[in-house]
């Protein structure tokens, strides 16, 4: 369970870190991706878009 936690929390960062590129090209901005305003900051939770990247390296790796 803990490596699974770890796991996603990992992959939510990166595509957090990535948003920005991600947007210009229509991913992170899918339903069921957060955008929080806490205190004038916005915080970005992508959860719809890193299941769907998931998914397609899971897909490339079964390939592979």
């Amino acid at each position: 369970m803990l490596k699974w936690a770890l796991t996603l929390f990992v992959a939510l960062a990166v595509v957090g870190a990535v948003q920005p590129a991600l947007a210009r090209r229509g991913l992170g901005r899918l339903p069921g991706d957060l955008t929080l305003h806490v205190r004038g900051r916005e915080i970005f939770l992508p959860f719809t878009s890193t299941l769907l990247l998931s998914a397609l390296l899971a897909l490339v790796g079964r390939l592979l």
